[in-house]
Protein backbone atom coordinates (compact mmCIF):
# COMPACT_ATOMS: atom_id res chain seq x y z
CA UNK A 1 0.00 0.00 0.00
CA UNK A 2 1.20 3.64 -0.94
CA UNK A 3 1.70 5.78 2.76
CA UNK A 4 2.03 9.02 1.72
CA UNK A 5 5.29 11.29 2.97
CA UNK A 6 2.60 13.57 4.65
CA UNK A 7 2.02 10.73 6.99
CA UNK A 8 5.59 10.86 8.18
CA UNK A 9 5.83 12.96 11.29
CA UNK A 10 9.04 12.43 12.15
CA UNK A 11 12.47 10.23 11.05
CA UNK A 12 14.53 7.63 12.63
CA UNK A 13 18.70 8.85 12.50
CA UNK A 14 20.94 5.89 12.22
CA UNK A 15 22.19 5.45 16.12
CA UNK A 16 25.67 5.57 16.32
CA UNK A 17 26.00 2.20 18.75
CA UNK A 18 23.37 0.06 20.53
CA UNK A 19 25.10 0.59 24.12
CA UNK A 20 24.93 3.16 26.24
CA UNK A 21 28.70 3.06 26.95
CA UNK A 22 29.59 3.81 23.65
CA UNK A 23 26.92 6.08 22.69
CA UNK A 24 28.39 8.54 25.83
CA UNK A 25 31.69 7.61 24.05
CA UNK A 26 30.24 9.05 21.06
CA UNK A 27 28.67 11.87 22.60
CA UNK A 28 32.65 12.79 24.03
CA UNK A 29 34.27 12.77 20.84
CA UNK A 30 31.50 14.62 19.11
CA UNK A 31 31.89 17.40 21.95
CA UNK A 32 35.19 17.66 21.70
CA UNK A 33 35.53 17.88 17.41
CA UNK A 34 32.82 20.35 18.13
CA UNK A 35 34.36 22.59 20.57
CA UNK A 36 38.11 22.92 18.55
CA UNK A 37 36.28 23.67 15.69
CA UNK A 38 34.16 26.62 17.58
CA UNK A 39 37.12 27.63 19.45
CA UNK A 40 39.24 27.62 16.11
CA UNK A 41 36.79 29.59 13.88
CA UNK A 42 36.11 31.44 16.53
CA UNK A 43 39.02 32.73 16.61
CA UNK A 44 39.51 33.44 13.01
CA UNK A 45 37.01 35.48 12.77
CA UNK A 46 37.49 37.31 16.02
CA UNK A 47 41.06 37.78 14.69
CA UNK A 48 40.43 38.78 11.05
CA UNK A 49 37.65 41.21 12.34
CA UNK A 50 40.03 42.67 15.34
CA UNK A 51 43.10 43.37 13.21
CA UNK A 52 43.12 46.06 10.38
CA UNK A 53 45.97 44.26 8.93
CA UNK A 54 44.27 41.89 8.22
CA UNK A 55 41.16 43.90 6.08
CA UNK A 56 42.43 42.47 2.84
CA UNK A 57 40.45 40.26 0.06
CA UNK A 58 42.16 37.19 1.12
CA UNK A 59 41.66 37.40 4.94
CA UNK A 60 37.65 38.55 3.93
CA UNK A 61 37.19 35.43 2.13
CA UNK A 62 38.81 33.17 4.70
CA UNK A 63 36.04 34.93 7.44
CA UNK A 64 33.38 33.94 5.36
CA UNK A 65 34.75 30.56 5.41
CA UNK A 66 34.49 30.17 8.63
CA UNK A 67 31.23 31.51 8.93
CA UNK A 68 30.34 29.00 6.72
CA UNK A 69 32.05 25.97 8.49
CA UNK A 70 30.49 27.14 11.94
CA UNK A 71 27.48 26.97 10.65
CA UNK A 72 28.10 23.55 8.68
CA UNK A 73 29.19 21.57 11.86
CA UNK A 74 26.22 23.17 14.33
CA UNK A 75 23.32 21.73 11.61
CA UNK A 76 24.51 18.11 11.88
CA UNK A 77 26.96 17.87 15.13
CA UNK A 78 24.40 19.38 17.69
CA UNK A 79 21.88 16.92 16.75
CA UNK A 80 23.46 14.23 16.98
CA UNK A 81 25.02 14.77 20.47
CA UNK A 82 22.04 15.12 21.73
CA UNK A 83 20.39 12.09 20.18
CA UNK A 84 23.01 10.14 21.51
CA UNK A 85 22.67 11.56 25.33
CA UNK A 86 19.23 10.78 25.49
CA UNK A 87 19.53 7.71 23.88
CA UNK A 88 16.77 7.99 20.64
CA UNK A 89 16.72 8.53 16.94
CA UNK A 90 14.00 10.61 15.85
CA UNK A 91 14.16 13.91 14.13
CA UNK A 92 11.11 15.75 13.58
CA UNK A 93 9.98 15.96 9.58
CA UNK A 94 10.05 19.80 9.83
CA UNK A 95 13.60 19.45 11.57
CA UNK A 96 14.90 16.71 9.23
CA UNK A 97 14.00 18.98 6.46
CA UNK A 98 15.64 22.71 8.11
CA UNK A 99 18.99 19.72 8.53
CA UNK A 100 18.89 18.89 4.59
CA UNK A 101 18.26 22.61 3.78
CA UNK A 102 20.81 24.18 5.93
CA UNK A 103 23.83 21.52 5.50
CA UNK A 104 22.77 22.06 1.08
CA UNK A 105 23.10 25.85 1.63
CA UNK A 106 25.90 25.96 3.41
CA UNK A 107 27.91 23.65 2.26
CA UNK A 108 27.40 24.54 -1.27
CA UNK A 109 27.95 28.20 -0.57
CA UNK A 110 31.35 27.00 0.73
CA UNK A 111 31.93 25.21 -2.19
CA UNK A 112 31.11 28.74 -4.16
CA UNK A 113 33.05 30.71 -1.99
CA UNK A 114 36.46 28.15 -2.32
CA UNK A 115 35.96 28.67 -6.29
CA UNK A 116 36.36 32.85 -5.60
CA UNK A 117 39.43 32.12 -3.23
CA UNK A 118 40.98 30.24 -6.29
CA UNK A 119 40.02 33.65 -7.86
CA UNK A 120 41.60 35.49 -5.57
CA UNK A 121 44.88 33.51 -5.64
CA UNK A 122 44.84 33.38 -9.29
CA UNK A 123 44.97 37.70 -9.18
CA UNK A 124 47.46 37.52 -6.58
CA UNK A 125 49.98 36.15 -8.51
CA UNK A 126 49.51 36.28 -11.87
CA UNK A 127 48.14 39.97 -11.95
CA UNK A 128 49.43 41.45 -8.98
CA UNK A 129 49.18 45.22 -10.23
CA UNK A 130 45.70 44.70 -10.94
CA UNK A 131 44.67 43.39 -7.53
CA UNK A 132 43.45 46.42 -5.97
CA UNK A 133 41.44 47.05 -8.94
CA UNK A 134 40.00 43.61 -9.97
CA UNK A 135 39.39 42.63 -5.94
CA UNK A 136 38.23 45.69 -4.53
CA UNK A 137 35.86 45.81 -1.63
CA UNK A 138 32.82 46.37 -3.24
CA UNK A 139 33.95 43.46 -5.54
CA UNK A 140 35.03 41.16 -2.74
CA UNK A 141 31.50 42.04 -0.87
CA UNK A 142 29.55 41.01 -4.64
CA UNK A 143 31.43 37.57 -4.75
CA UNK A 144 30.94 36.80 -1.32
CA UNK A 145 27.17 37.76 -1.79
CA UNK A 146 27.30 36.14 -4.70
CA UNK A 147 28.86 32.69 -3.07
CA UNK A 148 26.16 32.71 -0.46
CA UNK A 149 23.25 33.73 -2.63
CA UNK A 150 23.98 30.75 -5.26
CA UNK A 151 24.15 28.37 -2.31
CA UNK A 152 20.84 29.61 -0.77
CA UNK A 153 19.21 28.72 -4.47
CA UNK A 154 20.86 25.88 -4.76
CA UNK A 155 19.45 24.57 -1.15
CA UNK A 156 15.98 26.19 -1.89
CA UNK A 157 15.51 23.61 -5.35
CA UNK A 158 17.00 20.36 -3.74
CA UNK A 159 14.80 20.54 -0.69
CA UNK A 160 11.71 21.45 -1.98
CA UNK A 161 12.45 18.95 -4.52
CA UNK A 162 13.58 16.21 -2.19
CA UNK A 163 10.79 16.92 0.39
CA UNK A 164 8.04 16.26 -2.40
CA UNK A 165 8.56 13.62 -3.63
CA UNK A 166 5.97 10.64 -1.99
CA UNK A 167 7.68 8.41 0.56
CA UNK A 168 6.95 4.45 0.78
CA UNK A 169 9.85 2.76 2.19
CA UNK A 170 9.59 3.97 6.05
CA UNK A 171 11.41 6.79 7.67
CA UNK A 172 14.55 5.14 8.93
CA UNK A 173 17.44 7.51 7.38
CA UNK A 174 21.05 5.63 7.48
CA UNK A 175 22.94 8.24 8.71
CA UNK A 176 23.73 10.45 11.05
CA UNK A 177 21.80 13.07 10.13
CA UNK A 178 19.09 14.24 7.60
CA UNK A 179 21.02 14.17 4.03
CA UNK A 180 19.67 13.58 0.66
CA UNK A 181 20.70 10.68 -0.65
CA UNK A 182 19.64 8.54 2.37
CA UNK A 183 16.01 10.19 1.93
CA UNK A 184 15.98 9.71 -1.82
CA UNK A 185 16.74 5.73 -0.53
CA UNK A 186 12.95 5.74 1.23
CA UNK A 187 11.27 7.25 -1.81
CA UNK A 188 8.91 4.94 -3.68
CA UNK A 189 10.34 3.51 -7.14
CA UNK A 190 10.24 5.65 -9.85
CA UNK A 191 9.64 9.21 -8.25
CA UNK A 192 13.27 9.95 -8.27
CA UNK A 193 13.80 10.75 -12.21
CA UNK A 194 12.97 14.02 -11.20
CA UNK A 195 15.81 14.32 -8.70
CA UNK A 196 17.80 13.31 -11.95
CA UNK A 197 17.31 16.46 -13.53
CA UNK A 198 18.26 18.42 -10.59
CA UNK A 199 21.21 16.09 -9.91
CA UNK A 200 22.01 16.55 -13.48
CA UNK A 201 21.86 20.98 -12.79
CA UNK A 202 24.54 19.85 -9.87
CA UNK A 203 26.90 17.73 -11.22
CA UNK A 204 27.57 20.38 -13.89
CA UNK A 205 28.09 23.43 -11.41
CA UNK A 206 30.18 21.09 -9.03
CA UNK A 207 32.12 20.16 -12.60
CA UNK A 208 32.29 23.98 -13.45
CA UNK A 209 33.65 25.13 -10.32
CA UNK A 210 35.76 22.60 -10.47
CA UNK A 211 37.20 22.93 -13.60
CA UNK A 212 37.56 26.73 -12.82
CA UNK A 213 39.95 25.95 -10.02
CA UNK A 214 42.25 23.26 -11.70
CA UNK A 215 42.55 26.21 -14.57
CA UNK A 216 43.17 29.07 -11.97
CA UNK A 217 45.82 26.62 -10.00
CA UNK A 218 47.46 25.79 -13.56
CA UNK A 219 47.97 29.25 -14.53
CA UNK A 220 49.15 29.98 -11.12
CA UNK A 221 51.92 26.93 -11.20
CA UNK A 222 53.20 28.11 -14.05
CA UNK A 223 53.35 31.86 -12.62
CA UNK A 224 55.34 30.59 -9.90
CA UNK A 225 57.44 28.54 -11.51
CA UNK A 226 58.72 31.64 -13.44
CA UNK A 227 59.74 33.69 -10.25
CA UNK A 228 63.78 33.57 -10.27
CA UNK A 229 64.03 33.56 -6.82
CA UNK A 230 63.65 30.39 -4.61
CA UNK A 231 62.14 32.19 -1.91
CA UNK A 232 59.60 33.88 -4.15
CA UNK A 233 58.36 30.75 -5.16
CA UNK A 234 57.88 29.62 -1.31
CA UNK A 235 55.97 32.21 -0.52
CA UNK A 236 53.61 32.11 -3.60
CA UNK A 237 53.16 28.32 -2.83
CA UNK A 238 52.81 29.39 1.16
CA UNK A 239 50.09 31.76 0.48
CA UNK A 240 48.24 29.03 -2.45
CA UNK A 241 48.69 25.38 -0.29
CA UNK A 242 46.31 25.81 2.29
CA UNK A 243 43.36 26.91 -0.03
CA UNK A 244 44.83 24.02 -2.45
CA UNK A 245 44.41 21.18 0.62
CA UNK A 246 41.16 22.71 2.09
CA UNK A 247 39.82 21.87 -1.80
CA UNK A 248 41.15 18.39 -2.17
CA UNK A 249 39.97 17.71 1.22
CA UNK A 250 36.75 18.95 0.23
CA UNK A 251 36.32 17.97 -2.61
CA UNK A 252 37.76 14.39 -2.25
CA UNK A 253 35.41 13.60 0.70
CA UNK A 254 31.85 14.91 -0.55
CA UNK A 255 32.36 13.64 -4.36
CA UNK A 256 33.22 9.63 -2.77
CA UNK A 257 29.91 10.67 -0.42
CA UNK A 258 27.33 11.23 -2.98
CA UNK A 259 29.18 9.71 -6.26
CA UNK A 260 30.47 6.36 -4.98
CA UNK A 261 28.39 2.98 -6.27
CA UNK A 262 25.90 1.65 -4.46
CA UNK A 263 27.10 -1.75 -4.62
CA UNK A 264 30.24 -0.95 -1.94
CA UNK A 265 27.56 1.06 0.32
CA UNK A 266 27.32 -0.16 3.55
CA UNK A 267 26.01 1.97 6.35
CA UNK A 268 29.96 1.96 8.75
CA UNK A 269 31.17 3.33 5.55
CA UNK A 270 28.41 5.91 4.25
CA UNK A 271 29.05 7.03 8.23
CA UNK A 272 32.93 7.71 7.94
CA UNK A 273 32.45 9.30 4.64
CA UNK A 274 29.68 11.38 6.11
CA UNK A 275 32.26 12.11 9.23
CA UNK A 276 34.43 12.91 7.00
CA UNK A 277 33.50 15.79 4.66
CA UNK A 278 30.61 16.95 7.36
CA UNK A 279 32.42 16.97 10.30
CA UNK A 280 36.55 17.19 9.58
CA UNK A 281 36.70 20.00 7.16
CA UNK A 282 34.96 22.47 9.74
CA UNK A 283 37.19 21.51 12.60
CA UNK A 284 40.53 21.27 10.33
CA UNK A 285 40.32 24.25 7.73
CA UNK A 286 40.75 26.82 10.52
CA UNK A 287 44.07 24.94 11.38
CA UNK A 288 45.71 24.10 7.79
CA UNK A 289 45.29 28.23 7.62
CA UNK A 290 46.81 29.18 10.51
CA UNK A 291 49.17 26.37 10.47
CA UNK A 292 52.09 28.18 8.72
CA UNK A 293 50.18 31.98 8.56
CA UNK A 294 52.68 34.62 10.13
CA UNK A 295 49.74 37.33 9.80
CA UNK A 296 47.01 35.44 11.54
CA UNK A 297 49.21 34.36 14.21
CA UNK A 298 50.62 37.53 15.10
CA UNK A 299 46.80 38.71 14.96
CA UNK A 300 45.61 35.96 17.59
Amino acid sequence: QMSNSSSITQFLLLAFADTQELQLLHFWLFLGIYLAALLANGLIITAIACDHRLHTPMYFFLLNLSLLDLGTISTTVPKAMANSLWDTRAISYVGCAAQVFLFLFLLSAEYFLLTVMAYDRYVAICKPLRYGTLLGSRACAHMAAAAWGTGFLYAVLHTSNTFSLPLCRGNAVDQFFCEIPQILKLACSGAYLREVGVLVVSVSFVFGCFVFIVLSYGQIFRAVLRIPSEQGQHKAFSTCLPHLTVVSLFVSTGMFAYLKPPSISSPSLDLLVAVLYSVVPPALNPLIYSMRNHEIKDAL
